[in-house]
């Protein structure tokens, strides 16, 4: 099926306007057009799919089956129910703020804040078809390790303390806490259908734009900017590539789904993969406006150590896939 798609970008950049093959405007278009068809195509039927299979899933639920878990087990959960769930930022704080009400522990919580930015339904389904099982596999092992190994570090250093006042009384109190109820209801066919439909057009209208956005700029690296440039610069053999392109990335305002083609486009270029995640999850994970909004309910002392752990880590496994050599 996906052939189809490698047909439409050739009739229209070759038979339709004519353009030269191998040349930066004709191979740019083409990756434009290819990506961005079999992109919004993917979206609509896969994600109505999983939505039917997440139907039942929400924040009280959530809530409710990480409440009272093992720290350990807890991390596990709660990156997991990150990856599943598609929270952006502007309701991480709510979802803060539920789960330190639950006494949920704060590791448990960060974990969940971490990896669900990095991981959704909609990022597997494009790392998927554009850059295949094995490539997504490594990509959510990342994220999800990620998370748990940041609640582990939030909880060993008690950083409830840097919770904003309210927010770490929460903590500090010895009253006791009513658990989390939730009461579950089965779902028909039809009601989950309902909700696949109306799950996909909500996800869809969210995200086509940063799909269109971030096809373009892939299309820009790989039709413009020479796979020279990439070696001299961004080459595996400059250990100092990974945390500049870390760092780098800390500015852009851009989500895992606009990030997806850029992060084919630098593979492409032959950028080595260490490298490539590095930069791209940068960009996802230490976003400056969902920081900002993080900072109603954190202290700057916590926002710095999520940042430095995160640019940290990022780092790390950028060195570590460049001397593999994945």
């Amino acid at each position: 099926m996906l052939v189809w798609f490698t047909y439409l970008a050739n009739y229209i950049t070759y038979d339709l306007l004519g353009l030269v093959k191998e040349t930066p405007l004709a191979n740019g278009l083409h990756f434009f057009i290819e990506d961005t068809s079999k992109i919004l195509v993917l979206l609509l039927v896969l994600i109505y799919f999983i939505a039917i299979i997440r139907a039942a899933l929400n924040p009280e639920k959530v809530r409710y089956y990480l409440q009272g878990k093992h720290r350990f087990i807890g991390y596990l959960l709660g990156s997991f129910f990150g990856s599943v769930t598609p929270f952006c930022s502007c309701s991480s704080i709510p979802l803060f703020m539920g789960f330190v009400s639950a006494r949920i522990p704060l590791g448990v919580t960060i974990a969940f804040l971490l990896t669900s930015p990095l991981i959704n339904e909609v990022v597997v389904v494009m790392l998927g078809s554009l850059l295949g099982l094995k490539f997504t596999i490594i990509y959510i092992a990342i994220g999800i390790s990620l998370g748990i190994f940041a609640g582990f570090l939030i909880d060993v250093i008690k950083a409830e303390r840097w919770l904003v006042p309210f927010l770490a009384k929460q903590y500090q109190s010895e009253q006791q806490v009513n658990p989390v109820q939730y009461t579950a209801h089965k779902m028909s066919l039809l009601a989950r259908h309902q909700f696949a439909k109306e799950e996909t057009l909500n996800i869809f209208k969210r995200v086509w734009k940063w799909v269109i956005i971030g096809v373009a700029i892939g299309a820009l690296i790989h039709g413009v900017i020479p796979a020279q440039w990439f070696s001299d610069h961004l080459g595996a053999k400059q250990w100092w590539s990974v945390p500049l392109a870390t760092v780098l990335a800390i500015p852009m305002y851009i989500n895992a789904t606009a990030i997806v083609p850029v992060l084919e486009s630098l593979l492409l270029k032959g950028v080595p993969l260490g490298t490539t995640l590095a930069f791209c999850m940068s960009a996802v994970a230490v976003s400056l406006p969902e920081f900002m909004m993080l900072k109603q309910v954190m202290s700057k002392r916590l926002l710095f150590i999520i940042a430095a752990y995160l640019l940290v880590a990022l780092s790390l496994l950028g060195w570590l896939f460049n001397a593999i050599n994945l």
